[in-house]
């Protein structure tokens, strides 16, 4: 089980093979397929296992956060947009040390930390409370300037899902976060097996494009590494990934 309580230190891993990274991070994702399982039992959707990989290796490798002090000013930030990975992102949480894994079955209990949207007021280490589709990236903007006002190096990832780029408060703030050249912004795109016409669209919109799969994880940590790189630009990373992935049905 990996628990780091700090990972406060942002070592560039540009393009890493290393075999004990990515055995290290296939261990933690799937203990976090393994948590959303018995948090969800026989309801499970497919859709809150596709982003596994990509929280894995956020987690146990990139972000910079102390779990025991959770309002540390200079950690990065990842804001939740699609609910539909709450339970992973509970479970990443859990263990990372923000708070006992014994916790996790307690999902939507009456009374529990751990509801159906996450809650920055319930839960230490959640950024932004959400609950409608599309709202995370305009969040993610208004903190990526918050900390450029406050001269901060932090970064701030949004995770969402593909089916959110239908809603028009996204592009709006994808453009907002292009014409203001945030370049400590990164959103991570869940596309499912569809991401083929997305590049174009945010390329238009000013973004730096990286598509990667999204279940690869030396090709996962060679696009975050590399969206540290893009100056005067935010970046998206375009992930395809399978629904359902780490299941014993797995579909694509």
């Amino acid at each position: 089980m990996i628990t780091p309580q700090k990972n406060k230190n942002r070592e560039s891993i540009f393009m890493r093979t290393d075999a004990l990274v990515t055995e290290k991070l296939c261990a933690a994702a799937q203990q976090l397929r393994r948590d959303v399982a018995e948090m969800m039992g026989a309801g499970c959707c497919p859709d809150a296992f596709s982003a596994a990989d990509l929280l894995a290796a956020l987690y146990f490798e990139k972000l910079r956060y102390d779990a025991k002090d959770p309002h540390w000013a200079e950690r990065d930030r990842l804001i939740l947009s699609k609910n539909a990975f709450a339970p992973l992102l509970y479970a990443a949480l859990a263990r990372a040390g923000f708070f006992p894994a014994e916790e996790l079955s307690t999902w939507r209990q009456l009374e529990s930390q751990l509801q159906g949207n996450p809650d920055m007021w319930l839960l230490p280490g959640v950024e932004a409370t959400t609950g409608s589709p599309g709202q995370g990236l305009s969040i993610g903007l208004g903190l990526a300037l918050g900390m450029r006002l406050d001269q901060k190096s932090s970064r701030v990832y949004v995770l969402l899902g593909g089916d959110e780029l239908a809603e028009g408060q996204v592009w709006e703030a994808a453009m907002a976060a292009a014409g203001y050249q945030l370049d400590h912004l990164v959103a991570i795109v869940d596309c499912g097996c569809a991401a083929d016409d997305l590049a174009a669209k945010w390329t238009a919109f000013g973004w730096h494009v990286i598509g990667i799969d999204g279940h690869d994880f030396p090709a996962i940590l060679a696009a975050y590494d590399e969206a540290e790189t893009v100056q005067d630009r935010p970046t998206v990373i375009l992930a395809s990934t399978v629904p359902g992935r780490g299941l014993p049905a797995e579909r694509s």
